[in-house]
């Protein structure tokens, strides 16, 4: 039977053929999801929002209107040109004279003294001479709270007051920039001896960029030899890499310290060698940090590296030296571009990995060398302010991300090789 002469499949049929196909592929991409969605649950509820509400305390100041209420309802109508009517002052008395006798004067005084130094005070003295009035019946408050101290006359005070009792904030987002409200609620930068975040995030970035660069120095012979040894010899060396892995962070770091302290094994060495006559500070200052870093990080350098050299055919390099290519011209100009994934894997995970480093730092590094998440562990462990330590994290997570950008820009993710 020829083409001409055979059936033609009905038009229905076909149809019919295609909703069947249509429905086995909405079947597999159910099935897909189903199997993804427990996954996908578990990283909602344990990772993405403890983190969303960690990052939402950078801006929340709810907690200043549940200890001053009244003050918070009536301040908001206040346009900001002359002193507050006596409805402001005499719920600011109120809530006082409450937040006292519930012991919670002490959160409102901490908030606003972060905005305005000498707000603590201010707030302390008032509320302590206020509890013992009967603020109730007051018919001139405006007045018993400037006798009581003469600052409440003044606007700035109350300007302050009135941006502190907002429910939302910028204050700490801004403070992490080294920026500040002055007494016209307008943004500027902070003194020049009160300027720290932007410094210790330059800081930051350097370490972390010079930690990437040693790594990579180190690494790349490290994961050319691994990668063109024979395999016993491969499975030691891979042993000996992976027990960084193996070993305590805490371990490894204080380990650094009994290496390189004055009398350690390094300047014992060099006195006995008479390269010098007294310790060199080798811990507790930069150097300390570099070393402690760079052998904690490398096997993330390495390991993408070794996996992207270990296929990368010899016969290129051969080649290359055939048709009249220099060792070292064949080596960078055909094998080095070829690891060009694995080096933007390795430096990518290295970079970011050291941007948040926080014990390294702070057990051989010095005063000058902590780095933005010493600074965050110090604002929840010392400070207890939780809303300053999640703005620094915020800022960390926006440096993280801007830079795993700008790295995409200039190196092509999609082809990078993890390991």
């Amino acid at each position: 039977m020829t083409d001409a002469q055979a059936p033609a499949i009905p038009a229905a049929g076909g149809e019919q053929l295609k909703r069947r196909l249509q429905r086995a592929e909405r079947r597999k991409k159910i099935e897909a999801v189903s199997l993804i969605m427990p996954l996908l649950a578990v990283m909602i509820v344990f990772y993405f929002i403890p983190i969303a509400l960690m990052l939402y305390r950078s801006i929340d100041n709810t907690q200043m209107r549940q200890v001053m209420p009244r003050t918070a309802d009536v301040i908001a109508r206040w346009d900001g040109k002359d002193l507050p009517g006596e409805d402001v002052y005499k719920a600011a008395a109120q809530d006082m004279k409450e937040a006292r006798q519930k012991h919670t004067i002490a959160k409102a005084a901490r908030r606003l003294n972060f905005d305005k130094p000498g707000f603590s005070s201010l707030i302390s003295r008032t509320a302590r001479k206020v509890s013992k009035l009967d603020v109730d019946k007051c018919e001139n408050c405006k007045q018993t709270l400037i006798s009581i101290d003469k600052r409440w006359g003044e606007k700035p005070w109350w300007t302050v007051m009135q941006r502190g009792l907002k429910d939302h904030t910028l204050l700490y987002l801004l403070s992490a920039l080294d920026l500040r409200y002055d007494d016209n609620n307008h943004v500027v930068r902070v003194p020049e001896e009160q300027a720290i975040y932007m410094s210790i995030i330059a800081r930051t970035i350097y370490i972390s960029a010079s930690v990437t660069i040693l790594c990579l120095l180190l690494g790349f012979p490290i994961a050319y030899y691994l990668a063109t040894a024979t395999p016993r010899v491969r499975n030691l060396f891979m042993i000996v890499l992976l027990l960084v892995f193996w070993t305590s962070l805490l371990v490894r770091t204080l380990s650094w310290i009994l290496v390189l302290q004055d009398y350690g094994v390094v300047n014992s060495f060099l006195m006995w060698a008479g390269i010098t006559s007294k310790p060199i500070p080798l811990v507790f200052n930069r150097f300390g940090v570099y070393v402690a870093m760079t052998h904690v990080l490398l096997p993330f350098m390495v390991l993408p590296l070794y996996s992207v050299m270990r296929v990368i055919p010899k016969s290129y390099v051969r080649a290359a030296h055939s048709l009249g290519a220099t060792p070292l011209k064949a080596f960078w100009s055909v094998y080095v571009p070829q690891t060009l994934p694995g080096i933007g894997a390795g430096a990518l995970m290295v970079f970011i990995q050291a941007l948040g480093y926080y014990i390294t730092p702070a057990l051989v590094g010095g005063s000058r060398d902590q780095m933005i998440s010493y600074f965050v562990a110090f604002f929840v462990n010392e400070r207890v302010n939780w809303s300053m330590a999640s703005a620094l994290g915020l800022l960390l997570l926006v440096l993280t991300g801007t830079m795993y950008l700008i790295f995409g820009r200039k190196v092509n993710i999609a082809n990078m090789k993890m390991g």
